[in-house]
């Protein structure tokens, strides 16, 4: 070998998502188009690039990158110092240092521009080939089975390489240069057209199998189509029949679909779509997109019963171009399950579980290792805001902030609801997929499953266990029997201090940073009283917290039944109020929710406290007004569907200004009291105003006195900024109306946007506290709270 001088060289060390990602031909191709010696390659921390030649050149070549990285990567820093070693007289991709390189296993991507020109071209090998990818784009986690990442320990690994795909992998100039999943139609994955049901799966001549899907949904089939990380359903979104057969074979009586469109002409057609949507509908995490339905063709009611938003997504994967690529309208494209399930991986558990509802599947033999739903996002106030982080976004890692960077390895196991998990490693939150609801048995089962893969994809042998302090959370009763069988430290968090730490951290609040306002407002969380808290207001830093203001609370009669059925909370709140005889039924008959419902019995409840439990929660004061207006009031059909259609109702009075006042009292902790509302609501149902009227009134009038008192405790304890989290916030006229209050109140609003607000994002607020506690010295093997730095201290122990 040639070796140039060592004089003037220099060592690049880039850490991020750098490894597995196409980083080292781009860095290869830039270098040799700028005359530069050296090389590039990876190793257990990341890319090392060795360069030497003229300094403008080397540092347009880290301008490049920094600019212009590969599609998939991620730069999280790059460190430089001089390099005294010998390298090449030009540039190459040298093998990797330290053995076998761990490479970060990094999301799942949509199809690129250049594979989905190929499908396209009748003259290239993979044309209409369902299952072409390269290093910007393709399967990930959801094909990984093990570590190191490589073919041999992915879903690929029975598929062995031809020799035109064999070139391409090894040539540093392909786009497919160690593409783990390269394949072709002579070696790789099939597609294949199959009947789930009775009926023999149609002959189609000369037809592929994904032309006859295509065809059978036309005729106004449900087909089961086999993604990325899931099966899902699919139909035609205009075929009114179809859609209503489908929601009654999946038993999901209004939850809305998901849509998919061939391009966003066709999504054009039912939404708007402004600039930041766009670049959300076409980026490589390919979310389902939350859009405003005011376009002008309408799709079918039963598509999202009684809401004035459609989620929307463009084709991921080559197979599903090829699929939707014939209609020029959008198809339903739900997930693969019925009802609160698990989506279908297993194609033995699909025909299983799906046959019902799908007669036909579209399925391939590349298996699913590890399922990943579909991502969701919403823009709010000008920014992209993930609802639910999985396809696209997992596992990659948030890093922490400040302070964090020697944190020790941890697992915070998340909630309940909407469950996620996340491990701390090397200064950074690496936050798991979705998971959803634990309480559905085989949903639990697959969150065992992620946590042992996850903890084995990053060598992750964490030295305490963080959980919720709700004692029923089945994520905590697992972290609780994990910590005792492992020796771990355990440490309990309270659910809404986790909400606000977890924004906190993902807008970079350093370590030692000053207490700020935290205002969480969810559905319930177990608070450090025993009641259920759920509109909160805490003086928070990572290490404790201080309850400052809070909804005033009202009973929620008949516990979990009170969240399912809305009317229950409207009774309540209308008797706390005073608004109800001593008898409760006197001025019943103002409300058409009552009609036949047990009143005697639920104010009995109430007054003896009997299943009865007291809730600060602002979730169920959506679902009292939402009741009040006659909207759910009997039974929702999924949680949040009061609420959701109660903004939905309040979006279509945009012209509307007024708003309804609450109680705020002057003592702390400051009770925001919605007594007043009630009155109010009535008279304007007598009077024949708009329910979408006294919904947006309701709206501006509980921001309204959520950016008072918050202004007001500003005043008092002398903070300047305030962080908002909690499902509630994923309304987008509650977020914006608060946030904007705030800022004209010169107040700095920290809010969420790549961990959602909701409790998707928990187990990340979960792990910034017991990092922050572990940091300081707070915690003993046995999870004891021991003294620390901190502004909250008797709150660690609360």
């Amino acid at each position: 070998m040639n070796f140039a001088t060592e004089s003037q060289a220099l060592e690049f060390r880039v850490r991020g998502r750098v490894q597995g990602v196409g980083f080292r031909p781009t860095v290869w191709r830039i270098a040799r188009q700028l005359g530069l010696a050296g090389e590039v390659l990876n190793d257990g921390e990341g890319v090392l690039i060795r360069v030497s030649g003229d300094q403008a050149r080397v540092e347009t070549l880290l301008r490049r990158l920094a600019r212009n990285p590969p599609r998939l990567a991620h730069i999280d820093g790059i460190e430089r110092r001089r390099y005294a070693g010998p390298l090449p007289r030009d540039f190459r991709i040298a093998d990797s240092l330290g053995g076998a390189v761990r490479t970060q296993v990094a999301p799942d991507a949509a199809i690129c521009s250049a594979c989905a020109a190929e499908l396209r071209h009748a003259g290239e090998r993979r044309y209409r080939y369902a299952f072409a990818n390269c290093t910007h784009c393709g399967p990930r986690l959801s094909i990984v089975t093990g570590i190191p990442y490589d073919r041999a320990t992915t879903t690929m690994a029975p598929f062995i390489r031809c020799e035109a795909c064999e070139a391409e992998y090894r040539n540093p100039a392909d786009r497919r240069f160690h593409a783990e999943a390269v394949a072709c139609p002579a070696c790789g994955p099939t597609a294949s057209l199959v009947a789930f049901g009775p009926a023999e799966a149609p002959d189609g001549g000369d037809a592929d199998a994904v032309e006859i899907a295509a065809r059978l949904i036309a005729r106004g089939d449900i087909v089961a189509v086999k993604g990325l990380g899931g099966y899902h359903l699919a139909c035609d979104a205009t075929n009114s029949e179809a859609v209503a057969r489908l929601r009654r074979l999946k038993r999901r009586d209004a939850k809305p679909f998901a849509l998919m469109a061939r391009d966003l002409a066709v999504v054009r057609r039912y939404c708007p779509v402004d600039a930041i949507e766009e670049r959300e509908l076409t980026c490589v995490e390919a979310p389902i997109v939350l859009l405003h339905a005011t376009g002008p063709q309408r799709l079918p009611e039963a598509i999202a019963p009684g809401l004035d938003t459609l989620g929307f997504m463009l084709p991921t994967t080559p197979l599903n171009l090829l699929l939707i690529g014939r209609f020029e309208h959008p198809l339903v494209m739900t997930s693969g399950n019925i009802s609160d399930e698990p989506a279908a991986i297993d194609d033995a558990e699909a025909r299983r579980r799906l046959a019902d509802v799908a007669p036909f599947a579209l399925t391939h033999d590349r298996a699913i290792a590890n399922r990943v739903d579909d991502s969701v996002v919403r823009i709010m106030r000008g920014r992209s805001r993930l609802l639910r982080r999985a396809r696209g976004y997992a596992p990659a890692p948030l890093l922490l902030p400040k302070g964090f960077n020697h944190a020790p390895d941890l697992l915070a196991m998340g909630g309940e609801l909407k469950a996620t998990f996340c491990l701390v490693k090397d200064g950074a939150a690496i936050l798991s997929q979705h998971q959803g609801d634990l309480e559905n048995a085989a949903t639990f089962d697959d969150y065992r499953k992620n946590l042992r893969l996850y903890q084995r994809l990053f060598d992750h042998a964490p030295s305490a266990i963080v959980i919720d302090r709700h004692p029923e959370y089945l994520s905590s009763k697992l972290g609780r029997d994990e910590a005792e069988s492992r020796g771990l430290s355990l440490i309990e968090v309270q659910h809404h201090h986790a909400h606000i730490a977890a924004c906190l951290a993902e807008n970079g609040r350093a370590l030692d940073a000053p207490p700020a306002l935290g205002i969480a407002l969810d559905g319930l969380g177990f608070g450090d009283d025993g009641a259920i808290w759920g509109g909160e207001f805490l003086l928070a830093d990572y290490l404790g917290y201080e309850r400052l203001a809070r909804l005033k609370p009202v009973a929620m009669p008949g516990g979990a039944q009170a969240m399912r059925e809305p009317w229950r909370n409207l009774y309540a709140h209308l008797k706390a109020a005073g608004a109800l005889d001593a008898d409760g039924l006197s001025h019943a008959d103002d409300w058409k929710a009552f009609e036949s419902k047990p009143l005697a019995i639920i104010d009995k409840m109430i007054a003896q406290g009997v299943n009865s439990p007291l809730a600060s929660s602002c979730g169920r004061l959506f679902d009292a007004v939402a009741a009040a207006l006659g909207v759910c009031a009997d039974r929702q059909a999924y949680e949040g569907e009061a609420a959701a259609r109660l903004e939905a109702l309040a979006s279509s009075a945009p012209d509307e200004r007024r708003f309804y006042e609450f109680g705020i009292s002057q003592s702390e902790p400051i009770d925001i009291d919605p007594a007043p509302l009630w009155d109010a609501i009535r008279d304007d149902l007598r009077q024949g105003v708009a329910v979408s009227v006294i919904a947006r009134r309701f709206h501006l009038g509980l921001a309204e006195a959520i950016a008072k008192v918050a202004v007001r405790l500003a005043a008092m304890r002398r903070f300047e900024t305030v962080a908002l989290s909690g499902g509630c916030f994923q309304n987008r006229l509650l977020f914006e109306s608060v946030h904007d209050r705030l800022c004209e109140a010169g107040l700095e609003a920290l809010t969420h946007a790549d961990a959602p607000a909701n409790d998707g994002g928990l187990s990340l607020g979960q792990a910034a506290i017991g990092a922050a506690r572990l940091i300081r010295g707070a915690v003993t093997r046995d999870g004891e709270d021991q003294t620390c730095v901190s502004a909250f201290p008797a709150a660690l122990s609360a």
